[in-house]
């Protein structure tokens, strides 16, 4: 494993631990509103300061970009940044439902170098290298084979804090649902991507998501031998917020669909 790679791990799993702590008595959480729909908790901030801590240790002259402090310093010019969501899925953990996670990724120059996804509830490590391949509890992990759309299993998030082109999301939705063999909607898109990577879900796409909702699942997915692209198929999507990913022949799939709905008013 990589050195960088061993550490977001550390980071991870001591984030982890503050999470399982504070999941035993969620009624005692203080729980603050950003925007709508959308919460932080005095868990999520402590679970990032313990990641930061590790990697900050570690790796002094990296960059930080974290979901509750941001951009930190000169943290915007660093070769090598660090993109870190402390606790993916915060709306289901404040209402007790295990399904979220911690998200750590290293970029080098904005190019996503090594990933790691914990599921602190299952115990589940998901890890990949650039050119490394992607791994769940250090077993090879592929993305599921199937070829036909009739047979899939796709995740997607609901838009949830913006609504400007939710007429349009449901347009895709519905055909997607309508020619799939399922749609799911868990609710941490960090663990989406990973279950993705490890062949659970055949494909997943969503609009309006942040560069560390994203960034570690993506590598996921292409070292598992998937694709990922924006709306468009292309790799803007850490800049765009709007993702797809899959197996190939699923990939394509859902980018023609979605191609038919796109507007002038909704970015690739």
């Amino acid at each position: 494993m990589h050195p960088t790679l061993n550490i977001a791990v550390k980071a991870a799993r001591r984030a982890g631990k503050v999470i399982n702590r504070a999941s035993l008595d969620i009624d005692a959480l203080h729980v603050s509103l950003k925007q709508q729909s959308d919460y932080v908790t005095e868990v999520d901030r402590a679970a990032e300061a313990e990641i930061i801590d590790v990697l900050r240790t570690a790796y002094p002259a990296y960059g930080i970009l974290a979901e509750e402090s941001g951009l930190a310093g000169t943290d915007a010019e660093a070769e090598f940044q660090w993109i870190i969501d402390p606790l993916d899925g915060t709306t289901n953990f404040i209402h007790g439902l295990p399904q979220y996670a911690i998200s750590i990724a290293l970029a080098k120059k904005g190019v996503v170098q090594q990933a790691v996804v914990f599921d602190p509830n299952r115990n589940e490590l998901f890890t990949a290298s650039k050119g490394g391949g992607a791994f769940i509890n250090g077993r090879r992990m592929r993305v599921a084979q199937r070829t036909k759309l009739a047979d899939t299993l796709i995740g997607t998030g609901f838009p949830y804090r913006m609504f400007d082109h939710i007429d349009t999301y449901l347009a895709i939705f519905k055909e997607i649902a309508r020619k799939t063999a399922g749609m799911r909607r868990p609710g941490a898109a960090a663990l989406d991507l990973a279950w993705v990577a490890c062949g659970r879900m055949d494909g997943f796409w969503e609009l309006g998501l942040a560069p560390w909702d994203m960034a570690a699942g993506s590598l996921l997915i292409t070292e598992a031998g998937g694709l990922v692209g924006d709306l468009a198929g292309e790799a803007n999507y850490l800049q765009t917020g709007n993702i797809v990913g899959g197996n190939p022949k699923i990939f394509s799939q859902l980018l023609q669909i979605i191609a038919a709905h796109r507007t002038v008013t909704l970015s690739a």
